[in-house]
């Protein structure tokens, strides 16, 4: 109000001056027919409105607060769209835009252009590309104050242009949709083509032409339980006789990967800091986290070398030593197949959020056994297949980076004036913004 009563009191040329940044104030460089304007001589900002909870009811009508859609109607509603950027929280500062038939709660600022001066599309647009960190402030509760506007730089544009930058934007955002959605069907399927190669894995299908190379039958393949071909939890190692400061290796949980199923972190520690309290193994055992959500995870590798050939780690671990009829990268793959852990997850128990798998489900658990020669087979065509599977995955997963980089790009360039959409002819937005005033 105050502001208002003020410029009032201005002259035009004088409410011009006051709403133009000068030049030596301007972020960058814009076209010759935008200017650079202080954001309150463009917008009205506002809260949205304190949530009347008694007066919430369930009607279907979306409510936005500080971080998109949170529930439903209240009296309070805005019928269009509304550019909103998140006021209070972590996501302060983050655009959003409210559908039809919308509440905003104080948790949201309003930014609206009633004047004319830039629509909606062009305003949330805007907003994202640009960077609003210094409109935020508090650390403990991050927020955006209305008075953070003051003095803050808006490149404006001639309208016309404001519409071909949005139409271009959403063009551009369009393709880059179509391909992030190819790219998350890969990395959301990569979980199902796991299951099926495993579950062919196991079947025999996998290898069907290696046995029929080789004149083996699926009479070759022998059912038996994990107990019959491997020790669950062997006896530890006698160390009594080695010195307290032998260096030996440590896994935490932590040092193993549920993604590659490796033990990607090894630790160094002396002999008496785990000779007791933790689980021992030896290389070429496999490791089987027991606990949830580990367990669910994934978290299984197979030791490798070892300092000083001995090895200890959490006591949250199965260790799986197998015989002479079982390969151990065999067993691997079979522990880390989602089906043998949703079987495992099926039987856990303890409190919740300290559910452990039974060692009684690992011993008894029925497998169908292949000879170890095609064993080897099977495992070499899953390291393979998963190989090349993990590729596939992070290259989707790195496009996914890639197009929201893009975005961001487009996004900045576009109100620069540098996505090829300006046309200097037209009459300069000083000019719009003359009008307005």
């Amino acid at each position: 109000m105050a502001r208002a009563k003020k410029e009032a009191a201005l002259t035009p040329e004088e409410r011009l001056q006051a709403a133009l940044v000068p030049d030596w104030e301007w972020p960058h460089k814009l076209p010759e027919n935008w200017c650079w304007v202080y954001a309150p001589h463009i917008f009205d900002i506002e809260y949205g409105k304190s949530l009347p909870t008694k007066q919430l009811s369930d009607t279907g009508y979306p409510v936005f607060g500080a971080n998109g859609q949170i529930g439903f109607y209240s009296e309070y509603m805005y019928k269009q769209p509304q550019a909103l950027m998140s006021c209070r929280g972590a996501y302060s500062g983050t655009m959003n835009k409210s559908l039809p038939y919308s509440y905003v709660t104080s948790n949201s600022l309003i930014i609206s252009s009633p004047r004319g001066l830039m629509g909606t599309d062009c305003i949330y647009y805007l907003f994202s590309a640009l960077n609003v960190s210094e409109l935020i402030s508090g650390t403990a509760q991050p927020q955006v104050t209305v008075q953070a506007f003051d003095g803050f730089p808006i490149p404006l544009s001639p309208l016309a242009e404001q519409q071909r930058i949005v139409e271009r934007i959403e063009s551009l955002f369009a393709k880059l949709d179509e391909a992030k959605e190819k790219a998350q069907a890969v990395v959301d399927s990569f979980e199902t083509r796991k299951a099926t190669i495993l579950h062919k894995a196991f079947t025999g299908e996998l290898t069907a032409k290696w046995r029929e190379e080789h004149g083996v039958g699926m009479e070759s393949w022998e059912q038996c339980s994990i107990s019959d071909v491997c020790t669950v939890n062997p006896k530890k190692a006698d160390t009594k006789d080695l010195p307290d400061e032998l260096e030996v290796s440590f896994f935490p949980m932590p040092a193993l990967s549920e993604i590659y199923g490796e033990i990607t972190d090894p630790q160094t520690r002396l002999l008496k800091e785990v000779r007791s309290g933790f689980t021992n193994f030896s290389e070429g055992d496999v490791v089987f986290a027991k606990i949830t959500p580990c367990m669910e995870n994934g978290k299984s590798a197979v030791v490798g070398k070892l300092v000083n050939d001995i090895g200890y780690g959490t006591t949250e671990f199965f260790v799986l030593r197998c015989s002479d009829r079982l390969y151990n990268r065999f067993l691997y793959h079979l522990v880390r197949d989602k089906l043998f852990r949703d079987k495992a997850k099926a039987v856990m128990a303890g409190a919740v959020g300290q559910q452990r798998v039974p060692k009684r489900y690992l011993e008894t658990y029925k497998l169908n056994l292949p000879k170890f020669n095609e064993q080897l087979e099977i495992v070499r065509i899953l390291d393979g297949s998963f190989a090349k599977e993990q590729q596939a995955k992070e290259a989707a997963e790195a496009v996914l980076e890639q197009i929201d980089l893009m975005k961001k790009s487009i996004l900045t360039r576009a109100f620069r004036g540098e996505l090829g959409t300006n046309d200097p002819s037209e009459e300069s937005a000083v000019e719009l913004l003359k009008q307005i005033i």
